[in-house]
């Protein structure tokens, strides 16, 4: 069996980047090519759900960052027995929605979480792919807080630690798998 740093390796090797994507002057990590290598995709699991186990004390609900966070966060609800939230862009979801806008490498966005999803002192863990600059998770963070989360645990595959993304969500503790 091999060790979490040799699972970690193999999925390291499967991630493509691309330059200039989706426009000049950004690396774009991508996580789809592991998905595409089933024994890379089952080492990945394998090293998320061994790593949510670790969280302690437990999380109370599991929350997906749009699109990629969808893929890990849905698994790794079921494994823990929790629900699972979306955070989508907005216009995505129906009903009463929190809305919060924030700035990216290469533009604007707005995320929403619907009204009632989390409950007031719940334990979150945000799941992604990339942490970069930290702004789309600084605004799930936001979100999280308006829903009245009170502890929130980021979890991504990847960090770009020279952006020092991070940064932005100082206040929670935060997991990456694989520093690029």
């Amino acid at each position: 069996m091999a060790s979490r740093e040799e699972k970690l390796e193999i999925i390291k090797k499967s991630i493509r980047n691309y330059n200039d994507f989706p426009k000049e002057g950004i690396m774009f990590w991508d996580i789809f090519s592991v998905l595409k290598d089933p024994k890379a995709f089952q080492l990945l699991k394998e090293v998320l759900i061994d790593t949510v186990k670790e969280i302690q004390p437990g999380v109370d609900c599991v929350v997906g960052m749009d699109a990629r966070g969808f893929i890990f966060g849905s698994f790794l609800a079921l494994e823990l027995h929790v629900p699972f939230v979306p955070i989508r862009k907005k216009g995505k979801l129906p009903g009463c929605t929190f809305m919060a806008s924030y700035t990216k490498e290469y533009g604007e966005d707005t995320l929403e979480i619907q009204v009632g999803s989390i409950k007031k002192g719940q334990k979150v863990l945000v799941v992604d792919d990339l942490i970069a600059t930290g702004g789309t998770l600084a605004c799930a963070s936001q979100l999280l807080r308006q829903c009245g989360a009170e502890d929130i645990v980021y979890l991504a595959v990847m960090e770009l630690e020279q952006l020092k993304g991070r940064q932005l969500i100082s206040d929670s503790k935060c997991i990456s798998l694989i520093q690029l």
